[in-house]
């Protein structure tokens, strides 16, 4: 088949199957991108994380765009990005129009209960993946980033994108630092 039209099919169907946003598709999306179709590796999927958390949008869009890019140009960005948010669109239309209908309904207010159970659990399998990652490269730094980070959003309320700028201007400067132990080092 043809890659472009994969890529529209896998987007689409991670957003027609995935409840609860970006990190809940991130597993989604690293199965069927490197397991499934072997576009990209891991490595590929964390950067791709990475970068789609630090520029505008929503994650699963950006996810997506960023892997159609990569893998097809242009052309698979734009493929990806309309498959991945067409079922959206379209289940929430068909949704707004009959919800108001049905809202009392306990059946209704229990499944909406389940969804949420299972978008918690993705989320906490993408944060498990992000973890293994950087277990990986066993960077003390990063640990030590990841538990600043987790203080200054969910105990000090310090807006996230504060602390995106901060940790990636911290990265830098420490990049910069290490560059220059090791050019001192080596000497």
């Amino acid at each position: 088949m043809n890659k472009n039209l994969d890529l529209f099919l896998t987007f689409m169907k991670i957003g027609a199957f995935t409840f609860g946003g970006g990190y809940a598709m991130i597993p989604l999306i690293q199965k069927e991108v490197c397991e499934n179709q072997k576009w990209l590796n891991e490595k590929d999927i964390t950067d791709i994380v990475a970068i789609s958390e630090s520029t505008p949008g929503p994650i699963a869009i950006n996810a997506a765009t960023f892997v159609g890019y990569k893998t097809s140009g242009f052309v698979g960005a734009c493929l990806a990005t309309l498959g991945v948010v067409l079922p959206s669109f379209l289940i929430i239309s068909l949704i707004s129009l009959i919800l108001t209908q049905f809202q009392s309904i306990k059946a209704v207010k229990y499944a909406f209960m389940g969804i949420r159970a299972a978008v918690l659990a993705l989320i906490l399998k993408a944060l498990w993946m992000m973890f293994r990652s950087v277990q990986k490269k066993k960077k003390k730094i990063s640990y030590v980033i990841m538990g600043v980070s987790l203080i200054l959003t969910a105990f000090l309320k310090i807006d996230a994108v504060f602390v995106i700028i901060g940790c990636g201007l911290f990265g830098l400067i420490w990049s910069f630092l290490n560059r220059k132990e090791h050019s001192n080092g080596t000497d």
